[in-house]
């Protein structure tokens, strides 16, 4: 039975990365009265369009309901994909999509990984910025078949530089014998999640983008010849709107509200580890991620001295006391040399999917929008709100194979994800009968 002191000893319940930069509203920066585009939402792809928008001379304003990176943008686990994960819905499963789509949508989000990297260098982001790559570790030895055969595309389309580690060298990759062995995505990278928001919204604000916190938009209405929001701080005129609200999309946008599936990710972090069981766990200090439907994902802290590990505890947000425990069950069953570790943070945050598991921009209803990071926020949310960006600016190039006209809704969904608990159980059930029958 878990010890409760395991979980309650300087337990803190708010993310691990807020140690280093924590989100603050501040001195409020002035509402403008008119600008050229208003842009809802100040997280990673509200940030980026901003800062994209300024480089062409667009003056743009962030409204965040809250004080800038409260939401999933610091609380994220900084894995960064090159493509891993594009088409793979909340199931853990891929969906199916036509080869040659399937091969754009990869190559963009190469692009993605790599505009990562620019922003990066370009702005001086202290983030520690690493590309050590991914081990995505089979659930069963069906998956790791599952995932040999996705290979070619991955490489072809992505340039991900994948292979396959079969079992009996998945130690090289984790020091467990947990699963059934995997594949390594070499083009993949881990950061600090809330430093790198820091270094964004830091570029913004040298470019003198206002961005205003505790500036909850209650109402957009058009107000030839664009728009008029009311916010709880007044009243803003703008030519063009941005929504890019991601996992807390309501009901100010109802028609792209019932498009996302907000999911809760909860994460803990451990105390500081002895240094030689530190450097054992992940020796190649790469990000790991695993198969199953019931996803889990797990790295080392920066500092390559606490353990980082996350996944869906619950579908849905709960108490942190409650994800806590769910989460060192998973983690202390992948490394059993972790039992009687104490953690001392844990927190959630809720990630976007969309009903075809694939990220979108493109335009509702007359506003624009970048929604859905389907698990791979750091990477598609910047980069789907720098070529928003490109897009209002009229750019040439500034074609995406994620600006389509087809963001698919239900006519049985219209926001509430009420059924996320009994999915949660049955994909639990799933899982535990995969592993059963392997």
């Amino acid at each position: 039975m878990l010890n409760p002191d395991i979980l309650h000893r300087d337990f803190t319940a708010e993310p691990f990365w807020w140690e280093a930069y924590r989100p603050v509203a501040g001195e409020l920066t002035e509402l403008p009265r008119e600008v050229r585009v208003a842009i809802v939402g100040g997280g990673y792809a509200g940030l980026a369009t901003a800062l994209e928008l300024a480089r062409h001379g667009i003056a743009a304003a962030v409204l965040e309901a809250q004080a800038p990176g409260a939401g999933a943008s610091t609380r994220n686990g900084g894995a960064v994909s090159g493509g891993v994960n594009i088409g793979k819905s909340f199931s853990g499963k891929s969906v199916t999509i036509d080869g040659a789509r399937a091969a754009r949508l990869l190559a963009d989000a190469a692009d993605a990984f790599a505009l990562v990297d620019r922003l990066i260098r370009e702005e001086q982001i202290e983030c520690f910025w690493e590309t050590k790559g991914r081990f995505v570790a089979a659930w069963t030895s069906a998956h790791f078949e599952a995932q040999r055969r996705r290979l070619s595309l991955l490489n072809a389309a992505a340039q991900s530089g994948a292979y396959m580690v079969p079992r009996e060298q998945q130690r090289e990759e984790i020091a467990s014998d947990y699963y059934h062995g995997g594949m390594v995505v070499e083009r993949s990278g881990k950061l600090h999640p809330a430093l790198y928001y820091k270094g964004l919204l830091d570029a913004c604000r040298r470019r003198e983008v206002p961005v205003c916190a505790n500036a909850a938009v209650r109402q957009i209405t058009p107000a030839a010849p664009g728009w008029r929001l009311e916010t709880s701080r007044g009243t803003v005129v703008a030519g063009d709107v941005v929504i890019a609200t991601n996992g807390y999309t309501g009901d100010l946008t109802p028609s792209l509200e019932r498009r996302i599936v907000p999911i809760a990710s909860h994460i803990i972090a451990t105390e500081e580890l002895p240094s030689e069981l530190a450097r054992s766990l992940i020796p190649k200090g790469r990000t790991l991620s695993d198969t199953r439907r019931v996803l889990c994902y797990y790295r080392m802290s920066p500092d390559g001295r606490r353990m980082i590990f996350g996944g869906r505890a619950r579908f849905t947000q709960v108490a942190a006391a409650v994800s806590a425990r769910v989460l060192y069950r998973y983690m202390t069953a992948r490394f059993p040399q972790l039992h009687g570790v104490k953690v001392t943070h844990a927190w959630t945050g809720n990630t976007a999917f969309t009903l075809d598991a694939l990220p979108h921009m493109g335009e509702n209803n007359g506003l624009h929008f970048c929604l859905g990071c389907n698990g791979s926020g750091v990477a598609m949310m910047t980069y789907l709100g720098w070529q928003t960006a490109r897009k209002i600016a009229g750019m040439a190039n500034a074609a995406c194979s994620f600006d389509t006209p087809d963001f698919p809704d239900h006519r049985l969904y219209s926001g509430n994800p009420w059924f996320l608990p009994a999915v949660g159980g049955w994909y639990r059930l799933r899982d535990r009968m995969d592993r059963l029958f392997a």
